[in-house]
């Protein structure tokens, strides 16, 4: 028989313990979603679509999602795909890396290069994620999954931080071959975290009695196709996915321009361009924590408390967007740092908000489905991430052209991104009205006291 997992649940250090994996995940994909696009369009004057597509390329390489999330809920050993996802992962950012050193003079072995590297991030990222979401839905109880969920995802944003500054400190001066080295550290460290975190969180041969016994009285488990269009069926779910494919469009669209911009128009080096997205995502971390703590204390008492602070978020996020849009207009004398902050925290707090509705609509469905539903959200996820930095990428290669002024070109997409948000937030209130989910972290009940690890 194969290992199935632990019934005992997962307590606060089981999750923190996942949150460092996460974190480990975060610190490879900034490296190479962030940093490396920056040199790709500015050391190397490459079109902006160039890394526009790879990394599209590697979210497209994520539909598979549901798949793994499918075979997670049929149950096995979680933590081999974590850290083999991981492994995959780091393998893909290093020749990422070695690929954009060689664009300086070979372009088509360059292309084929990084072609295999985001395949395999993009595999890397869908093993290991998918499966560390299944791993927390299925060992955190359904009070805390949210709160749970919030915590790792924190712990991603501050993996996502520490890289940027550190990476950004060690980049300078800059080279190509320093790019290499720097890409291979990272990666060989996240591994190392990664590993030493799920180890022996989910012990070999100890069986989960509990999913045992459920699956002798339950009926046959759906073959992959079923289970999907089952949950596609579902209007919450359906609901619920196209809200996350809009939201993270907006999200995303600016994720492979915010460098080139502060570059371009502010004149950054790359080592203070790779800070600035740390500045960003040191605005999410924040965001994050301040929603976490007021979903948990002023929800137990509001439930459309978090459908009010997605809808929140997604408006904040769109005056961001549009105050950034006015940087580009304005130049240099803009105060670019604080609205990059500020763009992060609205960010932070629609971003928890929705995954703690993610974590409750994933317990929602029939049982044993969490994995199917968060493959289906981790898809829709995927494709409009994959979607949004190529676009927004596109968008600006195009506007540059036909305008010929870069200040007006980065105005008129991040004014775009700014519009989508605030459709983000009319999809998020029809979520809530038609009953898909609370949005609010479930609060630990009172005097509950934390399981044993």
């Amino acid at each position: 028989m194969a290992d199935t997992f632990k019934a005992q649940t997962l307590g606060w250090l089981g999750v923190f313990r996942l949150g460092l994996v996460q974190a480990a995940l975060g610190a490879i994909v900034i490296v190479t979603t962030s940093t490396l696009n920056r040199v790709m369009v500015v050391e190397l004057a490459l079109p902006a679509m160039l890394p526009g597509a790879l990394v599209g390329w590697h979210y497209a390489v994520q539909l598979s999602r549901p798949k793994w999330g499918h075979g997670a809920d049929s149950g096995g050993r979680r933590a081999p795909w974590i850290v083999g996802g991981i492994a995959v992962l780091g393998l893909g950012a290093v020749l990422a890396a070695a690929s954009t050193a060689l664009f300086g003079g070979a372009f088509m072995p360059a292309l084929l290069v990084s072609i295999v590297a985001f395949t395999l991030i993009g595999a890397g990222v869908g093993a290991a994620g998918t499966n560390l979401l299944a791993l927390l839905a299925a060992r955190t109880p359904p009070a805390r999954k949210a709160a749970a969920a919030a915590i790792v995802w924190i712990m991603m944003i501050l993996g996502f931080v520490v890289t940027a500054v550190s990476v950004g400190a060690m980049l300078d001066p800059f080279s190509l071959a320093k790019l290499v080295r720097v890409t291979a550290v990272v990666s060989m460290v996240a591994l190392a975290v990664a590993f030493l975190a799920v180890w022996g969180l989910e012990p070999r041969g100890q069986a989960n009695t509990e999913v045992s016994s459920q699956a002798e009285s339950a009926p046959p488990r759906p073959d992959f196709k079923t289970a999907l269009r089952e949950t596609w069926d579902d209007q919450p779910a359906r609901r619920f996915t196209v809200f996350v494919f809009v939201s993270m469009l907006a999200y995303s669209a600016q994720d492979l321009i915010l460098e080139p911009f502060a570059g371009l128009i502010y004149g950054y080096t790359p080592g203070e361009s790779t800070s600035l997205a740390g500045t960003q995502n040191g605005g999410v971390l924040i965001g994050m924590i301040i929603t976490a703590i007021a979903g948990t204390v002023i929800g137990k008492s509001r439930p459309s408390f978090m459908r009010a602070w997605t809808v929140g978020g997604c408006l904040a996020s769109a005056a961001a967007l549009s105050a950034l849009a006015m940087a580009a207009r304005v130049g240099p004398s803009w105060p670019l740092e604080p609205t990059v902050f500020a763009l992060g925290v609205a960010n932070g707090a629609f971003a928890v908000a929705a995954i703690g509705s993610m974590m409750t609509l994933a317990s929602a469905g029939p049982p044993a489905s969490e994995g199917i539903r968060m493959g289906l959200w981790g898809a829709s996820q995927a494709i409009a991430f994959g979607l949004g930095g190529f676009l927004g990428a596109a968008a600006l290669d195009v506007m540059r052209a036909v305008v010929g002024d870069a200040s007006a070109a980065f105005f008129t997409v991040f004014a775009v991104e700014g519009a989508l948000f605030a459709v983000a937030a009319g999809l998020a209130l029809r979520v809530g009205s038609a009953g898909a989910s609370d949005l609010r972290l479930p609060p630990l009940p009172a005097g509950e006291p934390l399981p044993a690890e």
